[in-house]
């Protein structure tokens, strides 16, 4: 006779993880899809905006990260939790990342050539920074374990990094320029994607939070030290890939405060004290985070630019061949 494996299945109604139907109920209310956004009405607007370069960039480099996350981060820390629900809110996570790095797609198919768009890819695939810091999070991404708590940890760990706080230097340059009214159905989308990463971090940070808690207390402070440390490393790439990106705009400085910010923000994620001081980020920026003068309508429209297609009911007849 086989010595058969027995699989338990998921049983939602059990609360094993009380967050976790919260975070999973959140994140469907609210579905999206780019082909919804009239990205089309930026056109004009894109045939004289002088800085499509660095707009570009930022998003090819956002599309990098949001493609890492989808292949190997929500798939390895979902492969490595223990907890069926868990693992199943990481999977619904890794689908909005694919929608993330497609809608970037939606905007360079919208606004850019063909051959632009080959170069912009060629660009993303040999810029140091950029490769840099998707090489250092995958990296953690494919050493968890088996039973390895510590290193499912510091997967979830670099996951908030990415969710919370490198997303944020691409991010800035859209909604900097949509609060502005430049290219502000493309700042939709963005708007959108921030919404949800804000989702993703929160969540992947408090299980984070739930596994730090079990650890002996010379554990804590070795993983506290590598956090900081790991953190650091990639704020000083980052820095210079900000530099790098936003050279011809003058605005470094600014999307430097704004990195800053949200690595902050990334910590307190994680449940550990802040690393930078407090500064100012420019406001216009900041209201693209809270999406003030948005109107967000779960039933009708997902922002001020956002409309769901009109489709027809479903019925008996829809299954009449």
């Amino acid at each position: 006779m086989l010595d058969l494996t027995r699989y338990e299945a998921v049983n939602w109604n059990r609360n094993q993880q009380a967050l976790t139907k919260v975070f999973w109920d959140q994140q469907w209310k609210q579905i999206w899809f780019p082909e919804e956004i009239a990205v089309s009405k930026d056109i004009r607007q894109w045939q004289d905006f002088p800085h499509q370069d660095t707009y570009k960039k930022v998003l090819g480099g956002l599309t990098l990260l949001d493609t890492i996350q989808t292949n190997i981060g929500m798939n390895e820390i979902a492969r490595y939790a223990p907890d069926l629900q868990e693992k199943a809110l990481y999977t619904v996570f890794a689908s909005f990342e694919a929608i993330h790095a497609k809608s970037y797609s939606y905007i360079f198919t919208t606004l850019c050539t063909n051959g632009e768009i080959e170069a912009l890819f060629d660009w993303v695939a040999q810029n140091e920074y950029l490769q840099y810091k998707a090489n250092r999070i995958a990296g953690v991404y494919r050493s968890i374990a088996e039973g390895d708590d510590v290193s499912l940890w510091k997967a979830m760990f670099a996951s908030v990094m990415l969710e919370s706080f490198l997303f944020y230097s691409g991010f800035f340059f859209p909604l900097y320029l949509g609060g502005q009214g430049v290219l502000r159905n493309s700042a939709e989308v963005i708007s959108l994607i921030l919404r949800d990463e804000s989702i993703h971090g929160v969540a992947i940070g408090y299980f984070a939070q739930q596994r730090f808690r079990q650890f002996a207390p010379e554990q804590k402070e070795a993983l506290t030290k590598w956090g900081y440390e790991f953190l650091l490393d990639l704020y000083h790439n980052e820095i210079n890939y900000t530099q790098d990106l936003y050279a011809e705009t003058g605005l470094s400085p600014e999307v430097g405060s704004y990195v800053r910010y949200n690595a902050n923000k990334a910590l307190m994620n994680l449940g550990l004290e802040v690393m930078f001081p407090e500064e100012e980020v420019n406001p216009i920026v900041m209201n693209g985070i809270r999406n003030e003068g948005s109107t967000y309508d779960f039933f009708s429209q997902k922002g001020s630019t956002y409309a769901v297609a009109k489709v027809a009911p479903i019925t008996d007849e829809t299954f009449r061949f």
